[in-house]
């Protein structure tokens, strides 16, 4: 794989960084691991949201009509990540549930607490490896905390809110609330009315949405576009937008820059983080 989008600092370089932060009373910060996943790091305590880190997928569909060209550089080796209080899976596709990734992670951190959608608990379970009464399973309209973060499951469409024989959804976003601040983490998905209501409580200080858009000749479930970001993000009144979901599969991405000219042309506050670059608040 030839002319990656570098990361902005990987590896040791970035668990040098973060650690640094440790110790850090005031704000949070949030680095970008590339894809939908991210580190959040609040008076020394981490959270890991829908960490995707490594090759499974290019070399799944490696000989296939989808072929999952990697376009950015790996952030972080999994094996690196350390500290970890909580992880997040919001769905159970590989990009967001990848057993390369959480296998090394759940083993290096024997403290740590997994969170998912109840809905996907035997499927998770065989995927890692794990002990199916291990993860935490969630629904839309649940909350819970750890070690003072509080999860509170949202729905998300991806392509449609699916559930299970018991209600339970089998897509969702996630918002964490800590301190004074709440993260939303949609998660994958599209629009729909009814996100508005339930997210306006929360008062929203960063936004997490996918920009990828939702092109069926791709042949996967798709997300909010560019546009669609930028109008949920303003409708629930996010202080922040922080895209993801793209520069990861050259088959399933969005050009970044359009997404900037929406937020700019709308007056919506945003940051735009390279692979391993932080967002401090």
């Amino acid at each position: 794989m030839k002319n990656l989008i570098p990361a902005m600092k990987k590896d040791e370089a970035l668990i040098e960084e973060m650690d640094s932060f440790l110790h850090q009373k005031e704000g949070f910060r949030l680095w970008w691991l590339g894809q939908s996943g991210y580190l959040l790091q609040w008076k020394g305590k981490r959270v890991l949201i829908d960490p995707y880190l490594s090759d499974s997928l290019t070399k799944k569909y490696a000989e296939t009509e989808k072929p999952h060209i990697r376009m950015s550089e790996l952030v972080v080796r999994p094996e690196l990540l350390r500290n970890i209080s909580v992880v997040t899976s919001s769905h159970n596709h590989t990009d967001h549930l990848d057993a390369e990734t959480l296998v090394p992670i759940l083993k290096n951190n024997p403290d740590i607490k997994f969170i998912i959608p109840e809905a996907n608990r035997s499927f998770v379970a065989d995927r890692v490896k794990c002990d199916s009464a291990f993860p935490i399973g969630m629904n839309d309209g649940k909350s819970i905390s750890i070690d003072g973060f509080t999860f509170n499951g949202i729905p998300a469409k991806h392509n449609e809110v699916a559930r299970d024989e018991n209600g339970n959804c089998k897509f969702m976003g996630f918002v964490i609330q800590f301190g004074k601040y709440a993260i939303y983490h949609s998660g994958d998905t599209l629009w729909f009315e009814e996100m508005i209501g339930i997210l306006n409580p929360f008062n929203i200080d960063v936004a997490i949405l996918p920009i990828n858009g939702n092109k069926p000749e791709r042949k996967v479930a798709g997300n909010l576009n560019c546009n669609e970001a930028v109008a949920l993000g303003k409708s629930i009144g996010a202080k922040y937008i922080i895209p993801c979901h793209y520069d990861m599969f050259s088959f399933n991405t969005a050009d970044v820059n359009d997404f900037i000219l929406e937020t700019e042309e709308k007056a919506q506050a945003y940051k735009v983080l390279k692979g391993g670059e932080c967002f401090s608040a």
